[in-house]
């Protein structure tokens, strides 16, 4: 790992204390138009799972929300759903395998009720994390329950920003052999977190330098073809 986990944990608790010591969130679900028939009450075409980032206030955050905003819009014609992971987001870095747990157990959940609902995973900074860790690739932050293989089908897209793991020397698209056809990860030049720059402000540049709006494209995308 280039960057020392304690490096990172003093980088997001500057980053947390430059927003004002936590960073809002706009919590799901949120709702978008249209309906699968075959599905029961109640249930959406598309659930979208997002973990927000270390020191942002419980829900979709800063990243997700506009993420999910966007791939909404570009789901038109299909109802949209979301899930804020409920995990501590905690700034010592210790909370991905029970956000992972969480994310693991939500998608069980609403798979077993709702059978024609597909999936898109995603998350922020350690948010990225609790998805790494819930489609089964190991790291260092943690370990938790895994979306079982059985589910992976029901999985259309996997989006995550600013992610770890790329210290790590690792990318889903390569080390997952179920999501990673089905994945994209964005890392803005010069994060520290997923890049191993120097430039902080980039890992909070992804509300607003267009990612999650390519990101929202690409899952949309993979909705439409699967």
């Amino acid at each position: 790992m280039a960057l020392k986990t304690g490096t990172l944990i003093s980088f997001v608790a500057m980053a947390a204390a430059a927003t004002g010591g936590g960073l809002a969130g706009c919590p799901g679900p949120s709702g978008g138009s249209g309906s699968n028939p075959a599905n029961p009450a109640g249930c959406a075409d598309v659930e979208v799972v997002f973990a927000r980032g270390s020191g942002e206030l419980p829900g979709l955050g800063i990243t997700g929300t506009p993420f999910v905003s966007s791939l909404t819009s570009d789901l038109a014609g299909k109802s949209v759903t979301s899930y804020a992971v409920n995990y501590a987001a905690d700034l010592a870095q210790t909370s991905a395998g029970a956000g992972a747990t969480d994310m693991s157990n939500h998608v069980v959940s609403v798979a077993a009720k709702c059978p024609n609902t597909e999936f898109v995973l995603g998350g922020y900074s350690q948010g990225a994390s609790v998805t790494d860790i819930a489609i089964g690739i190991p790291t260092l932050l943690g370990s938790g329950t895994t979306i079982p293989a059985s589910l992976a089908p029901r999985v259309a897209a996997v989006v995550v920003f600013g992610n770890p793991l790329a210290l790590y020397g690792q990318h889903i698209p390569t080390a997952s052999s179920l999501y990673g056809s089905k994945a994209q990860e964005f890392c803005a030049a010069g994060d520290p977190v997923c890049a191993n720059g120097a430039n902080g402000v980039a890992h909070l540049s992804y509300p607003t330098n267009g990612m999650t709006t390519q990101g929202a494209a690409f899952a949309a995308a993979k909705v439409k073809s699967s």
